[in-house]
């Protein structure tokens, strides 16, 4: 217990951190909507301080306290009123929460961050409990200063670490912990959607562990599933608009630099034609499906040799291929791939590599985007900002090739595979023809 205070202890110095790094772009003056000054959209990307927190303040009717998804919607050009975020509908209720006593981007950004530090440290004693020291990985992380509060990701990552310990550390009947990692994912589906593909690999050990067992492979299914319209009905009900706005946003998104992904730094030049962009809107979801299904695959040769489905390790391989073939990329994703690097058994040169690579993607981006606001040279021949931008890039697109596979081929570092053997029904009190129990 002692060792997991210090490692809650260490998160919590890290958040920390991780708050004063964004907090840098805050203030000291703010004009009539509560926005920092003087020159904030220029300071947050020449300091690398910028976060979506800050930013989004104004413009999503956040600095206006409305309630999010009830009386929005989306207008042609893509712009969203009316209270609706680009988000599901549980970060946007955090959003909401986190605006409602203050009145400065600075306040919201505080205000967001004590709202999500309680989850970065249940993700820390989590991971310590599945695998011990090595959660020093999450506690210390570079990507937590980074990325802990530059969106509203801790939620969610405490979500599917939360279903992990779960099936790992519960001492209940296969069916109830896997009913309830399954609620988990759904609850994470509601935050940022990408927990619900670990619902399938989930789904297949839960039926191989119970010898065939479709009825909880479905219970599975249906526990993420029921779970996610719970979630959901209530809003689309009160205003169906508002809430499908959000998934219409997201499914309209053009491939730029906002999206920061290699079909943008691979196709820069083609970004500008509608002819390409329906063309990513396809081939996207359809390579992310194929990484999918061969992920579940290789996991499936592998429990036919070892006699368990590496759920983790394919639910980690599964992530890699939604972070280099969605559209979207966002610097903080960093943070959903973190905790498989403590929970996978991966070497470290590969976990060293991909925090140099996110690193240098990272302060790459923004003092790029500053060099390029302010009219500067910002050429890979004009210096070393747009050279490292481009190592991070694609360094970070090779070791997720490199990941997928080496999550798949590797063993968890859960020092206890399984909870404790379930108690086992209690014997008929018939005596057998010997006179014992049978």
């Amino acid at each position: 217990m002692s060792a997991l205070a210090v490692l809650c202890l260490l998160t919590a110095v890290t958040l920390a951190l991780g708050y004063a790094n964004k907090a840098r772009c805050t203030g000291p003056e703010f004009n009539e909507w509560g926005r920092s000054g003087p020159d904030y959209q220029s300071r947050s990307y020449r300091d690398v301080c910028y976060s979506d927190v800050q930013n989004l303040w104004v413009g999503r009717d956040i600095d206006r306290h409305v309630f999010p998804y009830v009386h929005g919607g989306i207008d042609s050009d893509g712009s969203l009123w009316g209270g609706v975020v680009e988000y599901p509908v549980l970060t946007g209720v955090l959003i909401w929460a986190g605006a409602l006593l203050v009145n400065t981007d600075a306040g919201f950004l505080l205000s967001s961050a004590l709202l999500m530090a309680p989850f970065g440290l249940a993700v820390a004693w989590w991971l310590g409990r599945l695998s011990r020291w090595r959660a020093l990985l999450w506690a210390i992380g570079p990507p937590v200063v980074l990325y802990a509060f530059h969106n509203w990701d801790l939620p969610v990552v405490a979500s599917a670490v939360a279903a992990v310990f779960v099936m790992h550390r519960w001492r209940e009947s296969l069916a109830r912990r896997s009913t309830v990692a399954a609620v988990l994912l759904g609850l994470g589906f509601a935050l940022k959607l990408y927990p619900a593909i670990f619902v399938l690999p989930l789904m297949l050990y839960v039926f191989t562990e119970g010898g065939k067992d479709w009825r909880g492979a479905l219970r599975v299914a249906g526990s993420a599933a029921g779970t996610g319209l719970l979630v959901n009905v209530p809003f689309a009900l009160a205003g169906f608009q508002g809430w499908a706005a959000s998934f219409e946003f997201q499914s309209r998104r053009q491939v730029d630099i906002s999206t920061n992904s290699v079909w943008y730094w691979g196709f820069r030049n083609w970004t500008g034609d509608d002819g390409f962009q329906n063309a990513i809107d396809v081939v996207s979801p359809g390579l992310m499906l194929v990484s999918f299904a061969l992920a579940c695959w290789i996991g499936w040769l592998r429990y036919e040799r070892t006699g368990t489905y590496p759920w983790v390790q394919v639910s980690a391989a599964m992530l890699c291929g939604f972070l280099l073939l969605h559209k979207v990329h966002s610097p903080q994703y960093t943070l959903w791939l973190l905790p498989f690097f403590v929970l996978v058994q991966v070497r470290w040169g590969w976990i060293a590599a991909y925090l140099l690579a996110d690193f240098a993607m990272c302060t790459g981006v923004f003092r790029w985007l500053y060099l390029n606001n302010e009219g500067i040279p910002s050429g890979i021949h004009d210096g070393f900002t747009a050279q490292a931008l481009m190592i991070g890039v694609w360094g970070r697109a090779a070791l997720l090739v490199g990941l997928f596979a080496a999550f798949l081929s590797a063993r968890t570092t859960i020092h206890r595979e399984e909870p404790v053997a379930e108690v086992p029904a209690a014997p008929s009190p018939t005596p057998a023809r010997n006179g014992s129990l049978s």
